[in-house]
């Protein structure tokens, strides 16, 4: 879902349409005579090991405890839980207390520049991630950049290109923000985003710090692709495109389908064009 409301110098406004513990058995005690050892068999043939396809012991078998105890296994190091991976969806999303509700509102821009991508002049782009927040500025232009040059994106219309640059002018900025910066800057244009969602203003693409990490429950396995879904749709409003809905049951669902209000039928799909280049779709929606 998305709020919406582009307001765009006619210029830049283009229309196409997420420890071990020793486990030991009981004291042996030593039992002299042939008497002790027959015992001792069956007691063996009894106590019977078993071992899980991973290799954690579930039960141990009994063994003879040696004349020198043996050492005490060593403690495990403590490891200190890998905070998420912006750019991969195979890392398990933090947990929504750890993600931040409120931030300062204050950015910091990704260093350096890309290289054109598309066809035409080139809109300049900016990245700007939300200081305070477990981002790495850089990391998220790279994956912002992978997605406008992707061949089945916005490029594949014929005249839209994009280059992202860290200073100088620039045609619109994307910008990774928590749910309450979002709200704040969505709603000084009348827009609002309920804590959730992400919107298209005047020359903001503002995402949703939520939904970049946890995505919906329709990607939430696929992480990285809800990351395209939300770069093309929101980028797709600052070109002119508005929402449509879904063209048909097993179809795939439009880029500009607003897809976590509902798949209604429609196949998950995060592209504006498909592998043939062919604009994907769908009735007028508001």
């Amino acid at each position: 879902m998305t709020a919406h409301k582009a307001t765009r110098s006619p210029s830049h406004r283009r229309r196409s349409g997420t420890a071990h513990a020793a486990v030991r058995g009981p004291k042996s005690r030593l039992w002299g005579g042939l008497a002790a050892l027959t015992v001792l068999s069956a007691a063996g043939l009894a106590a019977v090991g078993w071992t899980s396809p991973g290799g954690n012991d579930t039960h141990a078998a009994a063994q003879p405890v040696p004349t020198t105890p043996p050492p005490k296994p060593s403690r495990l190091p403590h490891r200190t839980k890998p905070s998420p991976s912006p750019s991969r969806s195979s890392s398990a999303p933090p947990a929504k207390k750890d993600i931040p509700m409120t931030g300062p509102g204050t950015f910091t821009t990704a260093p350096g520049g890309g290289a054109k991508a598309g066809t035409g002049t080139a809109l300049r782009y900016r990245v700007d991630v939300e200081d305070g927040i477990d981002l790495s500025a850089a990391a998220v232009a790279k994956e912002v950049e992978r997605i406008l040059a992707d061949r089945r994106g916005w490029t594949a219309d014929g005249h839209s290109a994009f280059q992202r640059v860290s200073g100088g002018s620039t045609d619109f900025v994307v910008r990774i923000a928590t749910p309450g910066t979002v709200d704040k800057i969505c709603g000084e244009y009348g827009l609002d985003t309920e804590g959730r969602v992400n919107c298209s203003v005047d020359r903001n693409v503002m995402v949703n710090l939520k939904r970049w990490l946890l995505a919906t429950p329709v990607y939430a396995k696929d992480v990285t692709a809800y990351r395209a879904l939300i770069i093309n749709h929101e980028v797709g409003h600052f070109l002119g495109h508005g929402h449509v809905g879904c063209p048909g049951r097993g179809r795939p669902a439009p880029a500009m389908m607003q897809q976590i209000k509902g798949m209604h039928g429609c196949v998950p799909n995060v592209w504006p064009y498909d592998e043939r280049g062919r604009y994907i779709t769908g009735p007028a929606r508001p």
